[in-house]
């Protein structure tokens, strides 16, 4: 095709052309590729009245049967572009508009199908990515390019489609409808609602992979994405736009920092994408009752490619999930997309991949799978005032073997990330919820993401924690120990039961700080250990009755002047002094 001088054409018809309708023919052609082109007839009965033109590898149908055959096509795109919704009025306003074409018809054949996988002959114009139309509507998309045959990977029953059979180019990218409707919905890696509520109307419709937007369309990030958890917020902070991994080892609380994350959002117009990857049916019903339970459904979509469901879909569900961020975002509003979780995705992919016959590499991962992740993660970003302002901050989740972070997935995702949470084993064993790992924790964006109220709140109190870690390892095993390490031993052991916390109870900002600036007056220091959640409790409501004006500044602007700040330590420098006349008292 890329000589049109070469090429030859063959009309066949069951009469000659007249010559005025061979010079149309001529013309055509001259018009189409460029060139005079070649043109012979032969003789076809089964045309009747019609013809068949044939040109290289294009072939264009103009008999009954291959107009019959467009309008079964188009009916058949109607309905699966309806992705769940009433596809009758569809249908019938495909086939009120319905005029046949002169195209040239871009059908192969399937070689062989299975798991998934159909390798298909023909279609020498089919790009990476491309939609194929398979027998009974399921759809395909193309994902190897080879001289003689395409790879496809199936979104549907592969026992349906048979070898021999007829494949259909579309020309469409594989894309997914997006939209308001979807707040709310628990939806398949294809966009079709799977919790019984009904159709959805889509507004729009956008491609799964689309390019992420480039440095000039980006502003820093600068805006706090708090998620309601002291340990977090306070030391390793989140922006708006940010990609923070969340990593550890499996039944360490990965899910349940993101699930609180998104609870937090509630009241703050932020829209969150929840996209579970080869997780249990099971799982996920419980996380959209919760999600029900604590009024946080209604801004938030809920992506599923559970374990039952094929690799090409749990492969396709985080990129669906994150187009339908980007009509958010586009759109100038805030959204939060957990990925959960990556590991899954990447076994997924490396599965589709060697049943496509590429080249294993490390641990039989393909040599692509770092491109995997990032061209995915890298559509995180806070777009610039010009296009809108809006942003999109990704929480991927990755899981841990044994808590080793340089294995290849994770390290892989780390180096693409802008930090990561590492949540320990030991640290959930010993209570310590969420089990955040000082010393492994970063946050790339810093202090960037913080509210002027929580980085005058938050001090030392991350060096202080490393201290306490480290002393602990230290002394140990020593029984003589000076009052100083005494009261630093308190002290950090108060911290970490200070950053305890319940799920599914996101603090405010307000008691956070107040929190902060009560442990680093040593406060809780005389506190016994079981008694910091009660006494830390009484301590918000006392303070939030004496200065609720204050807290309600803290929570709507995030700022603390430094006399507002000394008006906070006092009031609760007063609650201390009162709790301890009242057990004094009691006494």
């Amino acid at each position: 095709m890329n000589n049109h001088n070469d090429l030859k054409a063959v009309l066949l018809s069951a009469q000659r052309p007249n010559d005025a309708q061979w010079a149309r023919m001529e013309a055509f052609l001259r018009g189409r590729y460029g060139a005079a082109v070649e043109l012979t007839w032969q003789e076809d009965k089964s045309t009747r009245n019609g013809f068949r033109l044939k040109i290289g590898p294009d072939e264009y149908d103009w008999t009954p049967e291959g107009r019959l055959k467009q309008l079964e096509m188009r009916i058949r795109m109607a309905a699966n572009g309806g992705m769940g919704e009433d596809v009758i009025p569809l249908i019938r306003h495909a086939v009120e508009d319905f005029e046949p074409q002169v195209i040239p018809q871009t059908t192969g054949t399937v070689l062989t199908v299975e798991d998934g996988i159909a390798t298909v002959s023909g279609l020498p114009s089919a790009f990476y990515g491309e939609i194929l139309l398979f027998a009974d509507g399921i759809r395909g998309m193309v994902q190897n390019l080879d001289r003689d045959e395409i790879g496809c990977i199936l979104f549907g029953d592969d026992a349906i489609v048979e070898e021999g059979s007829l494949v259909y180019g579309t020309g469409r990218v594989a894309g997914v409808p997006v939209g308001e409707n979807f707040l709310g919905r628990v939806v398949d890696a294809l966009g079709s609602p799977i919790d019984g509520q009904g159709p959805i109307e889509a507004s729009h419709y956008r491609p799964i992979e689309s390019p992420a937007p480039d440095i000039i369309s980006r502003q820093p990030v600068n805006q706090p994405m708090e998620t309601g958890l002291l340990a977090i917020d306070s030391m390793f902070p989140i922006g708006r736009g940010q990609r923070e991994l969340i990593i550890g080892d499996r039944q360490t609380g990965k899910t349940a920092v993101a699930l609180d994350t998104i609870l937090n959002q509630k009241g703050k117009d932020v829209v969150c994408i929840y996209v579970a990857i080869g997780q249990k049916a099971s799982s996920v019903a419980q996380l959209v009752n919760t999600l029900r339970k604590n009024d946080a459904l209604s801004y938030t979509i809920v992506v599923n490619a559970s374990a039952s469901d094929a690799a090409p879909l749990q492969y396709i569900a985080p990129y669906a999930g994150c187009a339908m961020g980007e009509y958010f975002m586009e759109a100038g509003k805030d959204v939060l997309i957990v990925y959960d979780d990556l590991s899954k995705h990447a076994v997924a992919y490396r599965a589709l991949s060697l049943l496509l016959g590429r080249s294993p590499g490390r641990e039989a991962y393909p040599g692509d799978v770092f491109y995997l992740h990032s061209r995915l993660l890298e559509r995180a970003a806070h777009l610039s005032d010009e296009r809108g302002g809006g942003s999109m901050t990704a929480l991927p989740i990755v899981e841990t073997q044994a808590g080793d972070v340089s294995a290849y997935i994770p390290t892989n995702i780390i180096s693409i990330t802008d930090g990561q949470i590492f949540l320990e084993s030991d640290l959930f064993f010993a209570g310590q919820r969420p089990a955040v790992n000082i010393g492994l924790s970063v946050s790339r964006v810093g202090g960037d993401a913080q509210t002027p109220a929580m980085k005058r709140a938050t001090g030392s109190i991350r060096l202080d924690l490393a201290q306490y870690r480290e002393m602990e390892v230290f002394t140990q095993f020593s029984s003589d120990l000076d009052e100083g390490t005494r009261q630093q031993l308190r002290y950090g052991e108060g911290l970490m039961y200070l950053l305890r916390q319940k799920q599914y109870h996101p603090r405010k900002q307000h008691e956070q700080v107040l929190l902060l600036l009560a442990a680093q007056a040593h406060l809780f220091v005389n506190v016994p250990l079981e008694a910091i959640a009660e006494v830390s409790q009484k301590m918000l409501r006392y303070v939030e009755q004496a200065d609720a004006g204050l807290c309600q500044k803290i929570d709507q602007a995030g700022v603390l002047q430094p006399e507002e700040l000394k008006r906070l330590r006092d009031a609760c420098a007063a609650f201390f002094a009162e709790e301890g006349a009242r057990q004094e008292a009691g006494r």
